[in-house]
């Protein structure tokens, strides 16, 4: 949304007065520390979200951009960046930088596909493409339409997992990059990234892992049980990974991570000009300048947390992912695949989700929707885990609506 021309006021306002007014501005806007909102926010508790402002405000006016300037950022960033790649099983020599957000990091890896493929092949100048499921983010059709590369995307399998036989077939010699997600938006399941690997090392290609949804969540719930696959660094493959912090990660935005298997691989990425009457100029992700207060939220967060308290946020996600997937079926609904993180999608055979989606809607809940099938779409945090009872109250509701005709609008929808 963009608006028009707007004057800036003669004389200034008082805080207090503006406060108010931003208060009263977003009186509308979803009530996401009620339960209510399963999309855009991830909502740890009052406790996570003290830590996020106190950190962030600590750091605000400092900028990544100058580690010379401010090295307690550079050390916060390399101690974060340090952690997602434990994590994620990286092996010596791993590195990574954080970027402002999922779309960031998914940029610069392919940017970094792009540039390594070209270091070796200098002379080739013929138009280069990149495979991916049909479920991967549309992050990568962004990234590919800056760089004028082909995306070629693959339908998924029955089970909405990727088709590694149809991604393989579709790789050439001018492909640059292979994807797999760790786990789906849409679905909210893990592909079967170790037959990537395979895939990947058959043809020399770089295999890029989407870990934003996961890469913060899947570890834990391993580590609580539950028989998560290969997906990360582990599978030898890997060239890449992407991970927000901003989501499982519960750190403040815009801050996620993008990690390279080797520093050749992620000096890829940089951006180093030095003919520049300025000076020269280095920036390892698409910003420039870098907000202090997302690296230093982001490290505090995570050791505000640990692995302790990592477990115990995210069994509160699968314990409230599960309930539901158990719950839903007693409505009529199927859920899609067999989900293991924070996402659930479920499809119904007789009724129109669309038209459920609304009713909820208007009860207020805000998530989300999946298009192929047509799915209710949740993306749960440790706090649903306190409103399942009532949100499986309210679709039960909503089925009943709907089986009766009523044909509310989004627009006549409103929050409660």
């Amino acid at each position: 949304m963009s608006g028009s021309a707007t004057p800036l006021p003669e004389t200034g306002t008082a805080w207090p007065e503006l406060r108010d007014q931003m208060v009263e501005r977003g009186a509308g806007d979803a009530k996401w520390r009620d339960g209510r909102t399963a999309v855009y926010v991830f909502n740890a508790g009052p406790d996570v979200e003290a830590v996020q402002k106190e950190a962030y405000t600590l750091y605000m006016s400092e900028n990544g951009l100058g580690p010379a300037a401010f090295p307690s950022l550079a050390q916060m960033e390399a101690e974060v960046v340090g952690m997602g790649l434990s994590l994620l099983h990286g092996p010596d020599g791993s590195v990574g930088n954080i970027t402002s957000g999922g779309t960031d990091s998914i940029t610069m890896a392919v940017k970094a596909a792009r540039d390594h493929w070209r270091s070796e092949h200098p002379d080739d100048a013929r138009p280069l493409n990149v495979v991916a499921p049909r479920s991967a983010h549309p992050a990568f059709d962004k990234a590919c339409s800056l760089m004028d590369l082909e995306l070629r995307r693959i339908a998924v399998r029955s089970d909405h997992l990727a088709d590694v036989a149809g991604m393989e077939a579709a790789i050439d010699d001018a492909t640059i990059m292979l994807i797999g997600s760790a786990p789906s938006f849409p679905y909210g399941l893990i592909d079967p990234i170790d037959e990537l690997g395979e895939a990947a090392a058959a043809t020399g290609t770089w295999l890029h892992v989407d870990a934003c949804v996961g890469g913060y969540i899947a570890p834990f719930v391993r580590m609580n049980g539950a028989p998560v696959p290969p997906f990360d660094f582990e599978i030898p493959a890997v060239t890449s990974m992407s991970a927000d912090l901003h989501k499982y990660g519960y750190c403040a935005k815009g801050a996620s991570t993008v990690l390279f298997r080797t520093d050749a691989h992620r000096q890829a990425m940089v951006f180093d000009f030095d003919t520049w009457p300025g000076g020269r100029m280095i920036t390892p992700t698409l910003a420039g300048t870098r907000p202090g207060g997302a690296i230093s939220a982001a490290w505090a967060v995570m050791n505000h947390l640990g692995v302790e308290g990592y477990r115990a946020k995210h069994g509160q996600v699968t314990d409230a992912r599960q309930r539901i997937e158990e719950g839903v079926p007693a409505l009529g609904f199927e859920v899609l695949g067999r989900p293991l993180l924070g996402i659930v999608a479920f499809s119904h055979p007789d009724l129109d989700v669309y038209a459920v989606y609304r009713q909820m809607y208007r009860r207020g809940w805000i998530a989300a929707l999946t298009t192929e099938p047509p799915a209710l779409h949740l993306m749960l945090s440790p706090f649903h885990a306190t409103v399942v009872d009532e949100y499986l109250a309210d679709l039960g509701g909503a089925c009943e609506a709907v089986r009766g005709g009523d044909t509310t609008t989004m627009g006549e929808a409103r929050y409660s």
